[in-house]
């Protein structure tokens, strides 16, 4: 059981005996995908959640996993077969996986588990339900929910990354069952308590290619006076550039558009308009040339027949210098294309300045801790989230409907 000193209060696996019980756990495994093989790039957060499966089964419990891999329509919504054959290498142990969510096949495996025995469901977001967000009591009520929920003794929710969000696996089950967090939620809302009501100067530094939630963020964070200053990188950057009227250039504003993010120009604007001189964007560029090399470019020089992949030394350089002089840092998202070896110079240099600094540092966001471990520079930080939306919500002291649920759960079990 935890109770922190704000009165958030819910049940860990300690407040339970799971032995010969059939346990449903939710996990945030949704990983950068390479999109022409399917190969999983970085996978940190089946790593991540592997502490709580590893002391379901030492317990003897049996372990049913669900979890989601990317959204429809997009190049990473794929099946979870691949995640169970890396869960079986990070646990050490096998990891059965049946490509059903709630139907027969995936019922009557659920049925034969065995105590110490893992078994990994199929893509959640395979259900179409799944995407659709409701209140907790109508989740509870879903084919998903209805379907599952008398198989299972308890649910443990370890899905910091998405408990920003309110959908039938993430909730309904929380209604349906006695529930726990998992080690890795715990550990999240352990650790991120510090940065909830941060030191100043606090800034963020927001990039990655979720504009609209990055936008929403910065909004928020400088309404609040939770962050001093935003640091702008990625397509958040480019958006805000465009939006104090510069062209990018056809390749880059192409784009952009295709990404829907015409709108957020224009709200881009209004953000801008309201907060001058708090949001700081780039002074130069990284292109990628027609022979696929890098070559710096000054903002003032666009537009550009060059595609943007990441933020340019001198804007490093005067990112550096104020994040080493922050006493808060929460970076999410990568400033650049860092998979790319010759645009991962941003990023790297942001990283490397978060480390050298005295500020308490936290990073989310899956491709920015993918950068951070393979940069070697993830032990060298504060917090490393597995989260980016939840994380970004939480700090920003927003509610999160999966832990409002934990809590709830907790009351129940109390009464």
């Amino acid at each position: 059981m935890f109770r922190d000193d704000d009165g958030m209060f819910f049940l860990t696996l300690n407040d339970f005996d799971v032995k010969g019980k059939t346990v449903l756990v939710r996990v945030d495994i949704n990983s950068p995908i390479e999109p022409e093989t399917g190969e999983i790039l970085d996978d940190t957060r089946i790593r991540m959640c592997s502490d709580t499966l590893k002391e379901l089964v030492e317990k003897g419990a049996k372990v049913v996993v669900i979890a989601h891999q990317g959204r429809p329509g997009s190049d990473d919504f794929t099946t979870l077969e691949k995640h169970a054959e890396a869960m079986s290498q990070v646990l050490n142990a096998p990891v059965k996986y049946v490509d059903d969510i709630f139907g027969k096949a995936a019922r009557d495996t659920i049925s034969e588990l065995e105590s110490g025995e893992i078994l990994l469901l199929e893509n959640s977001r395979f259900y179409s339900e799944e995407v659709i967000n409701k209140p907790p009591e109508e989740q509870a009520k879903t084919h998903l929910v209805r379907k599952l929920s008398p198989l299972m003794d308890l649910y443990v929710n370890d899905a910091f990354a998405a408990a920003h969000r309110s959908q039938p696996s993430l909730v309904g089950f929380g209604v349906t069952l006695p529930s726990a967090a998992g080690r890795l939620m715990e550990l999240e809302l352990k650790g991120l308590e510090r940065g909830r009501e941060p030191e100043h100067p606090c800034l963020y530094v927001l990039g990655g290619a979720k504009v609209e939630d990055s936008l929403t963020l910065t909004n928020h964070v400088l309404k609040r006076g939770i962050a001093d200053r935003v640091l702008a990188g990625g397509l958040v950057a480019q958006t805000l550039l465009a939006s104090e009227g510069l062209e990018l250039g056809d390749p880059n504003f192409r784009i952009l558009s295709e990404k829907g993010y015409e709108e957020e120009i224009d709200r881009g604007k209004n953000i801008l308009s309201s907060y001058r001189g708090k949001i700081k964007l780039p002074e130069d560029l990284r292109l990628e040339t027609k022979e696929g090399k890098a070559e710096l470019l000054s903002v003032e020089d666009l537009p550009s027949d060059m595609i943007i992949y990441d933020i340019g030394d001198k804007t490093v350089e005067e990112y550096s210098k104020l994040i080493k002089n922050a006493k808060t840092v929460v970076a999410n998202g990568p400033v650049g294309v860092f998979e790319k070896p010759a645009f991962a110079e941003g990023t790297n240099g942001i990283l490397e300045a978060m480390v050298e600094s005295n500020a308490f540092t936290v990073i989310g966001g899956g491709h920015l801790v993918a950068a951070a471990n393979e940069g070697g520079f993830a032990d060298q930080l504060d917090h490393v989230s597995t989260s980016g939306g939840s994380l970004m919500s939480f700090l920003s002291g927003e509610k999160l409907p999966v832990v409002e649920l934990l809590e709830r759960a907790a009351k129940r079990r109390k009464q």
